[in-house]
């Protein structure tokens, strides 16, 4: 409720749309001075009753005020009837108190005496402020509208109205919005001196954006720091924020864009409290359902349960014994008849003898009544059982309770064993059987409709199971609450930052519903906000989830169960439960054992010690031995070589054998060549936006993804962050901020211009790729598949290369976690980081919401350029010169590498040349050939000649002798021959005369030697073979002896 107090007044729009309460000035203008308004009322008076007698004002016909402060801090009391012209005779004005004066709380200023006076019974006050805890109606002074964000007008017809997403009054609280608009809730206040805003708040969701920021009269944000507000845990917690003197204006904004999860839950505000105004002239009035009975009260009590109150009680009224009412009520209700519904069984704790025994309990708070017809009654607890083992881990001791066994033993519920030589306690909780509730285990009840927490149990034992017992009412959350103090991870682990596994919890659960019933399953850290990691809704059969625990700190993991959302007088929906069968941590510090795991054996043989790191035990000797190169070790079973799990291709494993990563370096053999890739270029984290996308309501959103290629050596280098709940310090590593870090990552993106923000709004990160599982030319992998369709290509001579990867996200609907495929495909003409898309049939990179691919385009995705890609061009030869360039083949799929070899320069005897060598020497050839054809012939012409004159001499007797017993060329024999041949200066006869000198000697005895032969022949001599290689005969004398050769 407001109250009356000085200097509160409603705010009004400017023409730029901006919230801004009245100046001082404006005030002053607005509100005339009471002392001129109260001269003037009384000559209206005066003059509208012209000769008629006005009698004197009575103190219940007029009430003081006070003038607007003037420069100095002064103002004055004036008195004001409450109808002018009734009376007369006011009390003249006076003096009033300073402007800063004001009264402590539980007190009021009393106008007539300027002092202050103590509230009354049933009334409270702040002294100088003033609070609003009822909300049926909107308090005086507050706007309450909504808008809508950035819109694609060209899907203005498709879009929502926002005219009905504003705040909605609950009564005790106003609820924001839980839509794509933006509603705000506007208070304007002038202080007199510095005071305080204060409110309570339930904040839940970070889907929604909740901001509470304060303006000066000329739109300035005074408080930007505490403008984000923070998600809460338990139930309601309380913001405060200064306020400076002079005019203020309080926003509560609220938007919500949940783009993958169901309708978020809204923001709840209730007792708004302002301290820092002028005065406080009356004491507000306690509301319904509470009472104070003292004088001088700053607040008011709620009523207990079977009780109520009316407006201004000093004291709140019982119920009637038929009769029933909640905490805080003002009416009771009559009892319902008791049903099925208002009772539930636990199992009592093992008493002395080890037995235990089936129990029905009424559910608190009773409201049902035994005694109505058709009323059920409790039934009657069963027979005494024997108790089941305690869990593993646990020893039963004399008294039948069970206590932890001593570390270095184990059991399985029945009595502690020591582990033997050469093995050690696995240590950490198994809980199966529930006869009691576990020591580090608290169950309570958080109201659906007061979101208060109550003194009872959400959660009863049932010897196999533990389950949700019946609310207050079926809105109820019921709370189970399981904390670790810490965990002992495994050497490797600890000295590894990335590898993700530190322990493990798995539980399993089953849920039996007729409505839409919501299990959530929540991590805390070091006692902050639980995160909600899972929530199932509806009936699930009984099934097991692990969630992977990556920090090593104390954790709470909390089960809440909600049975409606809908809040219904009575019990409707008892019989829909939750049930927990098993809950198993591991590597818990100050756990216990189930079992003796063999461990690595001292020099000594005697006791446990930790294997070098990338070794693993052997079961039989107790000996540590190496992993083979290109394997990882699974820390929490390092048992035997087939715990060094081979790396996926193109993947080594790094120094201590924790994890397997790529190096940006890939070796291809294809088509009888090798093919090098260096993706260095590319191992920076890279990110881009696809989208636009728009809600129904017009809000405009991108997916973000950040992609870390090869990371930093096994180190994920990609990081998405939720800065919702902490925009104020984007950009600054805290551990108030909620981010993930992988290979791949995504989160939603609100562009700042969108909601006015100084910076984007980035929400719901989500890990997409927490594993490398190998890079390959193949299409599949592990399992997971990049389709060559979903991406299309042009140049089939080099296929694309894809990188691996998977995420140990579980989810409903992923249950072997995300996988992520992301193919790199060689485009010269893309050059630098290239360009970045998802496939045109699925435009947020999944088409089945657990496998996401990408494709890079880019010249880094080439392979290193080699000698096989270029070739060589060799020019003609001109000038003597001849050039060899080296250009690449086209088209060039290949980067970086060796480079083209330089030009080559060498000399040549151009064609030209060796074709004139060539003709000319085939001329002279043919020209000598056929002069040598010539000169022989006629000498072969010359010797028939002398050949025919000895056959002719030849008929004269055998004792004569021929005219011419020589064949010796006599002189000028031949000079009629020469006579012919030289008679002509021409090219042949000088070429007979240079080879005459030649052939003269050879041919004169070649000449002779034919002409011997003819004669000796003639003459009937023997033919001889000289020594110049002729045949000759020698010639006979008429006495017969042979003469000397010639």
């Amino acid at each position: 409720m407001a109250g009356a107090a000085g200097g509160v007044h409603p705010p009004r729009p400017d023409t730029a749309g901006c919230w801004r309460c009245l100046p001082g000035a404006e005030l002053g203008r607005r509100r005339l001075p009471l002392l001129l308004l109260s001269l003037l009322l009384l000559l209206w008076a005066g003059a509208a009753t012209p000769g008629e007698e006005l009698h004197a004002c009575k103190e219940s016909e007029y009430h003081y005020e006070y003038t607007a402060c003037n420069s100095q801090g002064s103002r004055w009391r004036v008195a004001v009837p409450h109808n002018p012209g009734l009376c007369t005779g006011l009390p003249d004005p006076i003096k009033g108190t300073k402007c800063s004066f004001s009264c402590k709380a539980g007190e009021f200023l009393d106008m007539k005496n300027q002092s202050c006076m103590p509230c009354a019974e049933g009334t409270y006050s702040l002294g100088t402020g003033i609070r609003f805890d009822e909300w049926d109606e909107l308090p005086h002074g507050f706007d309450n509208k909504a808008t809508n964000l950035e819109i694609d007008y060209s899907f203005s017809e498709s879009l929502g109205n926002c005219s009905l997403s504003t705040w909605s009054l609950k009564g005790d609280y106003i609820a924001s919005n839980t839509d794509e608009c933006t509603a705000t809730l506007v208070y304007a206040v002038n202080l007199k001196q510095s005071g305080t805003v204060s409110f309570e708040y339930i904040y839940q969701d970070s889907s929604i954006v909740f901001e509470f920021f304060i303006q000066n009269d000329q739109c300035q944000p005074t408080v930007e720091e505490s403008r984000w507000m923070r998600t809460t845990e338990k139930g309601w917690e309380t913001h405060t924020v200064e306020l400076s003197q002079g005019n203020n204006v309080l926003f509560w904004r609220t938007t919500a864009f949940s783009v993958w999860s169901k309708t978020p839950k809204p923001v709840l505000v209730r007792n708004i409290e302002i301290t820092g105004v002028a005065f406080t002239s009356e004491c507000f009035p306690c509301k319904a359902g509470t009472y104070t009975a003292k004088l001088g009260s700053s607040f008011c009590q709620p009523c207990p349960a079977n009780s109520y109150s009316s407006k201004t009680a000093t004291s709140c009224h019982q119920c009637e014994p038929t009769m029933y009412s909640e905490p805080g009520s003002a009416s009771c209700k009559p009892r319902p008849a008791c049903t099925d519904k208002d009772y539930f069984y636990t199992h009592t704790a093992c008493d002395t003898n080890g037995e235990t025994q089936l129990m029905y309990k009424w559910a608190e708070p009773k409201i049902c009544s035994e005694e109505l017809p058709g009323s059920v009654e409790l039934p009657a607890s069963g027979v005494k059982t024997t108790c089941p083992p305690c869990n593993p881990g646990f020893f039963k001791t004399n008294t039948s309770s069970c206590e932890p066994c001593p570390y270095g033993s184990y059991s399985n519920g029945s009595g502690c064993i020591n582990c033997t030589v050469g093995t050690e306690p696995a240590l950490g909780f198994e809980y199966k059987w529930w006869n009691t509730l576990p020591a580090n285990m608290e169950t309570t009840v958080l109201s659906g409709t007061s979101f208060e927490y109550k003194g009872m149990a959400g959660w009863e034992v049932a010897g196999d199971y533990i389950y949700t017992a019946a609310g207050a009412s079926d809105n109820d959350f019921m709370i189970l609450t399981l904390v670790i103090p810490g965990f002992s991870s495994p050497q490797s682990v600890m000295e590894d930052s990335e590898s993700k596994e530190i322990a493990r919890i798995t539980f399993v659960f089953e849920t039996i519903c007729s409505m839409s019933c919501e299990l959530y399953f929540m991590v805390g850290v070091n006692s902050r906000t639980n995160t909600p990691v899972e929530t199932w809704i509806g009936s699930k059969g009984k099934q097991s989830y692990t969630y992977i625990i990556e920090k090593n700190a104390t954790m709470s993991f909390t089960w809440a169960f909600q049975r409606t959302a809908y809040h219904e007088p009575g019990r409707k929906y008892t019989n829909d439960v939750a049930k927990l069968y098993s809950i198993n941590v591991t590597n818990v510090i100050e756990g216990v054992a189930s079992y003796c795991r063999v461990c690595a054996l001292e020099s000594s043989g005697s006791s446990c010690t930790s294997c070098p790191h990338g070794h693993y035990i052997d079961r039989s000797s107790g000996g540590c031995y190496p992993c083979a190169a290109n394997t990882y070790l699974k820390a929490h079973q390092p048992y035997g070589s087939q715990a060094c799990i081979p790396c996926g291709p193109g993947t080594k494993n790094n120094p201590i054998h924790s994890l397997c990563y790529s190096d940006c370096h890939l070796s291809v053999i294809a088509d009888g060549r090798t093919l090098e890739y260096d993706f260095s270029a590319l191992s920076n984290s890279t990110s881009f936006l696809v989208g636009p996308s728009f809600t129904t309501k017009g809000l405009k959103y991108f997916h973000h993804f950040n992609i870390s290629l090869c990371g930093n050596h096994g180190r994920k280098m990609a990081t998405c962050t939720d800065n919702v709940t902490d925009m104020h310090i984007l950009g600054k590593e805290t551990e108030f901020s909620k981010s993930t870090s992988s290979y791949v990552c995504q989160s939603i993106i609100v562009p700042s211009d969108v909601m006015a923000y100084k910076s984007v709004v980035s929400s719901q990160p989500v890990s997409l790729a927490d594993r490398f599982v190998g890079v390959t030319r193949e299409t599949t992998l592990d399992n997971i598949t990049s389709f060559p369709d979903y991406f299309p290509a042009e140049n089939v001579g080099l296929p694309d290369v894809i990188f691996f990867y998977r995420s140990s996200d579980v989810t409903q609907t992923c249950s072997a976690g995300r996988a992520t495929a992301i193919r790199l495909r060689c485009d010269p003409l893309k050059p630098h980081s290239g360009v970045l898309s998802v496939p045109s049939k699925c435009p947020e990179g999944t088409c089945d919401g657990c496998t996401f691919h990408f494709l890079w385009e880019t010249v880094e995705a080439c392979p290193l350029c080699s000698a096989d890609d270029y070739h060589a061009i060799i020019s003609a030869c001109v000038g003597g010169i001849q050039r060899t360039t080296y250009v690449w083949r086209e088209p060039k799929l290949c980067s970086g590498g060796i480079s083209l070899p330089d030009q080559k320069v060498s000399i040549c005897k151009s064609m030209d040349f060796w074709l004139k060598v060539g003709i000319s020497a085939g001329t002279c050839a043919a020209i000598l050939l056929t002069a040598m054809t010539c000169y022989f012939w006629k000498k072969n012409q010359k010797l028939e000649y002398k050949y025919s004159k000895l056959v002719m001499n030849s008929s004269t007797k055998d004792s004569e002798l021929p005219a011419a017993d020589s064949c010796a060329i006599m002189e000028g024999e031949d000079a009629e021959d020469d006579l012919i041949f030289t008679s002509k200066n021409s090219l042949f006869g000088k070429i007979r005369a240079f080879t005459t000198k030649a052939s003269l000697r050879y041919s004169q005895a070649w000449q002779e030697s034919v002409c011997r032969a003819v004669l000796n022949k003639l003459r009937g001599g023997v033919f001889q073979r000289t020594s110049d290689g002729f045949d000759s005969v020698p010639l006979k004398t008429s006495s017969g002896t042979t003469d000397m050769d010639l």
